[in-house]
């Protein structure tokens, strides 16, 4: 017969929230240390928690070593963990530890032991497995925390097991500029500048239709009484809609009709360009191999006039 087991407490922690650079720091993290090995790297997250909502918006790689035999036998550097710790509190206060990472990117027979060493230095620790080479485009991360549970048998003693908890990456609007124009640095040298281009207007394009397929549905559930009329949403989207250009107008109809017009003779005139010089080169050589031909024609000649006397 199956042991049945409750858990006996439950976790305020509803949700966590990632934010870039923390992402940016682990990946860093794993490319110094454990990339093109069986490694893992850990480290800790700081950050906030409000009503429930985990917000981890730095971290620190911390001294990692485990056995691969045996899970059991591990390492983890305590003294620079609380001296990073004291050395990042003067920096920003209102950062705390709230738990750490492991590049995973699944979890590992150790990791309770682990986890259990982060209730040192908060109550409710959080686990955030990162997937550094995920095999599709779904959100990288995976949030846990531990809970006891009680087995419904007296002889068996209570045990720590980990919940999964929802994730999701966040930024703040400071960290959306700097994480768009370091994507617009980086760049693929064997693609060119073109395809660069439209493929940075694809993407741009893809988000706006998700955007509004995802404001369409808020809205069609407000109409359908669903949802409540949150009316700082729709002054939002009043904004949106304000910024939008009237093309009833006629003058500004005519603006981008010419400003259209422009950019094709633009593309037209360089198409002309492009099969002006293309010839020019055609014709010189041809001439250059018209003038290559008479100067061999003049040279057998003459080794022939040569031969003959």
């Amino acid at each position: 017969m199956d042991v049945k087991s409750q858990q006996t407490s439950s976790c305020p922690i509803e949700k966590v929230v990632v934010h870039p650079l923390v992402l940016l720091s682990i990946v860093d993290n794993f490319n110094r240390v454990a990339k093109d090995t069986s490694k893992r790297v850990v480290g800790v997250l700081l950050g906030s928690s409000f009503r429930g909502i985990v917000d981890v918006t730095n971290s620190y790689a911390v001294a990692f070593e485990e056995d691969d035999k045996d899970f059991s036998i591990w390492f983890l550097d305590h003294n620079y963990l609380e001296s990073m710790f004291s050395m990042f509190k003067r920096i920003n206060a209102k950062e705390h530890i709230i738990g750490w990472y492991s590049s995973g990117p699944t979890l590992q027979e150790n990791d309770l032991d682990i986890h259990q060493l982060f209730h040192k230095y908060v109550p409710n620790p959080v686990l955030v497995v990162i997937d550094l080479e995920p095999e599709d485009l779904e959100v990288p991360t995976k949030a846990y925390y531990d809970v006891e549970e009680v087995q419904e048998n007296a002889t068996q003693k209570s045990q720590k097991i980990f919940v999964h908890v929802p994730s999701e990456i966040g930024a703040h609007e400071v960290e959306e500029i700097g994480v768009a124009h370091l994507l617009r640095d980086v760049k693929d040298a064997t693609i060119s500048t073109l395809a660069t281009e439209v493929s940075g207007k694809l993407t741009a394009l893809k988000g706006l239709d998700s955007s509004l397929r995802e404001i369409r549905s808020y809205l069609d559930l407000v109409v359908d009484e669903k949802l409540p009329i949150n009316h700082e949403i729709l002054y939002y989207l009043q904004d949106v809609f304000n910024l939008l250009p009237n093309l009833n107008v006629a003058d500004l109809v005519k603006a981008f009709s010419v400003k259209t017009n422009d950019m094709l003779l633009v593309m037209y005139l360089s198409s002309l360009i492009r099969s002006v010089i293309a010839h020019h080169n055609l014709i010189r050589n041809k001439m250059l191999n018209k003038e290559h031909e008479k100067a061999e024609d003049a040279k057998s000649a003459c080794v022939a006039a040569s031969s003959g006397k």
